[in-house]
């Protein structure tokens, strides 16, 4: 498969920046996850914000609430929260330099921002005691239980968790060898471990041996894999470039991974 050999001698190159212009995001803090997309969702911040509202729904994200942003990208979840939920105390994570200097100029009234990978917050030594900590589109891209030890020291005794993960379906046990082992080359190229999915029931216990209860798990495959899919073909020619390249090979592995069946999109959210 000769896409699938493409796709990974570039995604390590340009391995979590996304061009939001290409995708129809031109703002000072624009939007970088897949999106969740319906039957009304005709843009791409659209689709975003979509994803981020879930997620803070399912948390029950408040205004008086110490908010964590893991992983927040070119910001503009952040933006989201303080319009939009009315959140004052917010801080955040992002792995990216460039990210974070655009963030530290169009949003100065961050609480505080730190430029780490958000499974090493003991090293920058983030305060304990928040109430909700988000990770949009970006904690599958790591070992869960790294995820959770690195995450769970930060929340309040009464905190409240929300990511997202992808997880085997229950097809999975019908795959021979040779699948299982394309479909390890196929996510490793999109910086996903294939030994670090799971079932979801899997999933859940891992969950409840933290200490985390009334885990809800919800389904999205559809609104974001076969969505951001379907948006991608309905944009006008592509440049060339890397860019460019990265985004028409998400949408094809997006396409793939619904079109199979074997791995689900899920929205995880917990409290303690």
């Amino acid at each position: 498969m000769k896409w699938l050999q493409a796709i990974q001698q570039q995604f390590s190159q340009h391995k979590y920046a996304i061009n939001a212009k290409q995708l129809g995001d031109d703002a000072d803090l624009a939007w970088s996850n897949l999106g969740y997309w319906d039957d009304t969702t005709s843009s791409y911040p659209d689709a975003c914000r979509q994803l981020a509202d879930q997620l803070a729904q399912a948390v029950h994200l408040a205004s008086n609430d110490r908010l964590l942003d893991l992983g927040c990208g070119q910001g503009a979840s952040l933006l989201h929260w303080q319009q939009h939920y009315h959140v004052q105390h917010i801080e955040a994570v992002e792995m990216q330099s460039s990210c974070v200097i655009q963030i530290q100029k169009y949003f100065p009234q961050i609480s505080a921002i730190y430029q780490q990978s958000f499974l090493n917050l003991k090293q920058i030594q983030v305060k304990s005691g928040f109430d909700v900590v988000l990770c949009i589109d970006a904690a599958y891209h790591s070992n869960l239980n790294s995820f959770l030890d690195s995450v769970n020291p930060v929340l309040n005794s009464k905190g409240r968790l929300g990511f997202h993960y992808l997880i085997w379906s229950e097809k999975w046990w019908n795959l021979n060898s040779f699948q299982k082992q394309k479909y390890r080359c196929l996510l490793k190229a999109a910086n996903v471990n294939l030994n670090h999915l799971m079932t979801e029931s899997v999933l859940q216990h891992t969950m409840q041996t933290y200490g985390y209860k009334a885990i809800e798990i919800r389904d999205l495959s559809k609104g974001v894999f076969q969505g951001f899919a379907n948006y991608f073909h309905k944009l006008p020619q592509q440049t060339p470039g890397l860019d460019a390249f990265k985004i028409r090979m998400t949408a094809k592995l997006c396409h793939k991974l619904y079109a199979d069946g074997w791995v689900k999109y899920v929205q995880i959210s917990a409290k303690k």
